[in-house]
């Protein structure tokens, strides 16, 4: 049992509220209640978000792309860095650094996670002798740490629009149709030994490392689950895919893929106004990374006309440069603010913008990740998240102002207590393994740096 003081539930907010949590789910809502002895206690209840993008790998290189070369850097120059530090990772340093990032989403109050899973083979492209061996690892470090896991694999054949052969930095990716649907049942047999809650779908990896073909085949082949793809995040790829397909990423992808809510449109940064209200009523998930696109340099996603239209969305972590559920929902709407030069801008007519970001990525990032989740209801998983509204961030505010107080003013450290499908994983604000999970980080982060220099 699980007691808050306050909880927003999906019927808006509710004091003295007792949950009861049976096989992952929320099974039991009551209100105006008093705490039990044996009852979890905790300040305020929120439903949890889903991280819907992660690469895990890349936060290993957190902070060593930031000195700038000569010309102008871009992201190109920085994906040519990330290939390059890609060739060193072993099997057991993928899986110890995923914990350590799974770790870090769950203490920053996210429940679960789309890892967008793309390093597969062995350096210089060669196959491990059991093919899903780096998506074995993935489900290891969910399983050592309890988060929800969408595990996605990604299908990358070809190194740039027009079907351009991989470079060498991306050999460690490369899978032939067959092959790739070979690596899904490698990948669903290992997250079969997961809980019941974590799943495997399936991540083109865009449309300038696949084609038509090949896309359509692997749409074929889908069993279930969510399918991710990168589109539109630089105006170069707008451009070159524009000029080998006849039409703009996102039009392209709305008019021949066939488009609807199973559908994750990853950063989706760079399109016309038809684009985005077509994205919007397609029914898909806007899977935005406002970090990872500030770090990088993407730009900003056109937000207030997606959100008119009434598009879904969530954001994520991406290149895991900073993980922080807090950031990524500011940095959003930041964004948006230095773009327009205007102030509360992700809002559908008045309205609290905290609450609209919060609520719209609980609901977005549950979709995207093929998960029940989202809301406090029964019925749902108990994807769930405590936070202390009598910190310093939070005690001058009223009720119906915590999330805008939890958006702009507060930390992740605000974070007392995290449960995925009931899994309660982070207690007072620390994982409960802690310590082991950050040691083998630490070990591994060692051997890589010994041999990457």
């Amino acid at each position: 049992m699980i007691f808050a003081k306050q909880a927003m539930l999906s019927t808006g907010w509710a004091s003295g509220v007792r949950l009861t949590v049976a096989q992952g789910q929320i099974a039991k809502i009551e209100t105006d209640q008093q705490a039990r002895p044996a009852d979890v206690v905790v300040d305020t209840l929120l439903p949890a978000l889903g991280n819907l993008h992660s690469h895990s790998f890349q936060r290993a290189m957190a902070g060593m792309t930031e000195y700038r070369m000569a010309g102008r850097d871009s992201f190109w120059t920085w994906r040519d860095l990330m290939y390059r530090f890609t060739a060193h990772l072993t099997p057991k340093q993928v899986e110890a650094i995923a914990a350590f990032v799974f770790l870090e989403m769950q203490e920053a109050g996210f429940a679960s996670v789309g890892e967008f899973h793309y390093l597969h083979h062995q350096p210089g492209g060669t196959p491990y002798d059991d093919l899903g061996e780096l998506s074995s690892r993935i489900a290891a470090a969910a399983d050592i740490t309890g988060i929800g896991l969408t595990h996605l694999p990604v299908l990358y054949t070809y190194g740039g629009a027009g079907q351009v052969p991989l470079e060498a930095g991306q050999a460690r990716f490369g899978n032939s149709v067959d092959r790739f649907n070979a690596l899904v049942d490698r990948a669903e047999h290992a997250v079969g030994a997961l809980p019941d809650d974590c799943c495997v779908g399936i991540a083109p990896h865009s449309l300038r490392a696949t084609s038509s073909d090949d896309l359509q085949a692997v749409l074929a082949a889908r069993r279930a689950g969510p399918i991710h793809i990168h589109i539109a995040e630089q105006p170069k790829e707008v451009t070159n895919i524009r000029a080998w397909l006849g039409a703009r990423p996102v039009e392209w992808l709305l008019q021949n893929a066939g488009v609807d809510a199973d559908w994750c449109l990853i950063h989706a940064t760079h399109m016309s106004d038809t684009e985005t209200e077509d994205m919007a009523k397609s029914g898909a998930v806007a899977g935005l990374c406002p970090i990872t696109e500030a770090n990088l340099g993407d730009g900003p996603f056109n937000g207030p006309s997606y959100l008119n239209h009434g598009g879904a969305f969530g954001v994520g972590s991406d290149s895991n440069v900073l993980i922080s559920l807090t950031e990524e929902l500011r940095t959003l709407e930041y964004s948006q603010r230095l773009r327009d030069i205007a102030r509360n801008v992700m809002v559908v007519g008045e309205g609290s913008v905290g609450e609209t970001l919060y609520s719209g990525a609980a609901k977005g990032g549950a979709q995207a990740l093929g998960r029940q989740a989202g809301e406090i209801s029964v019925g749902k998983l108990a994807d769930l998240v405590a936070i202390d509204s009598t910190s310093s961030a939070l005690c001058a505010l009223r009720q119906d102002q915590i999330l805008d107080g939890l958006v702009f003013a507060a930390k992740d450290t605000i974070v007392t207590d995290v449960w995925s499908a009931g899994r309660h994983a982070v207690r007072s604000g620390r994982h409960i393994k802690r310590d082991e999970i950050t040691a083998a980080y630490q070990s591994a982060m060692r051997n890589l740096m010994a041999s990457a220099l």
